[in-house]
């Protein structure tokens, strides 16, 4: 033990050497896990009818993105990953409604799931992501009207039970990724928690195109 003391003394950086390391086999035992529970629910993350899917349809990368409509995170993020998926041009997109911060984000996912019902999905989509301050059923419906939706149509699809168990089966499904906030993406077989600037973003799918 004294041999071991007279060591650390002499050579401090041993200590930080093996915090490093400690640290690449921690990011390393996340990823394994994160890649198992990958790959045990895929059929959930990548190809659920009941998620809208935008960019190329028959992209050869999938980026599946967990938000909710008032998360500045996400908000700040969505420009670029637009931008991404228009000059990439092979990216599939596939939306996983995540409303976690409160009744209002709960009621801007329902929305949003209805107006995939009239083909307008990404376009309400943007225009959530793009509206500041409150998110109230009135603020919504005069988004919903200015993306072009039929907003009584809308107020009605919105209290559909299919609608309830979309949006339930998000919560369970990011559960069971350990995701636990907004903005999430699933890119290959990587959980990526938290907003990346774009050239993470295309590192990742780069490396998810390459296998």
């Amino acid at each position: 033990v004294a041999g071991l003391r007279q060591a650390l003394r002499e050579n401090p950086e041993i200590i930080l050497e093996a915090l490093q390391i400690l640290r690449q086999r921690q990011q390393q035992s996340g990823v394994e896990r994160s890649g198992a529970a990958v790959r045990a629910h895929a059929a959930e993350i990548f190809n659920d009818p009941e998620s809208p899917v935008g960019g190329n349809p028959d992209g050869d990368v999938t980026v599946v993105e967990f938000f909710d409509y008032r998360c500045q995170y996400c908000k700040s993020a969505h420009a670029v990953l637009s931008d991404l998926v228009a000059a990439d041009g092979r990216i599939r997109f596939v939306y996983k409604e995540f409303p976690i911060l409160g009744p209002q984000s709960v009621a801007a996912a329902r929305a949003a799931l209805a107006a995939n019902r009239q083909g307008l999905y990404v376009p309400f989509h943007d225009a959530l992501m793009g509206a500041q301050g409150a998110l109230d059923n009135d603020q919504i419906f005069r988004i919903a009207e200015g993306a072009g939706l039929d907003v009584e149509r809308l107020r009605a699809d919105m209290e559909s039970d299919d609608i309830d168990r979309a949006i339930r089966e998000n919560l369970m499904l990011a559960r069971r990724l350990n995701i636990q906030g907004t903005p999430a993406f699933v890119i290959g077989e990587r959980v990526i928690p938290g907003a990346i600037d774009r050239a993470a973003l295309e590192q990742l799918v780069r490396l998810a195109r390459n296998g």
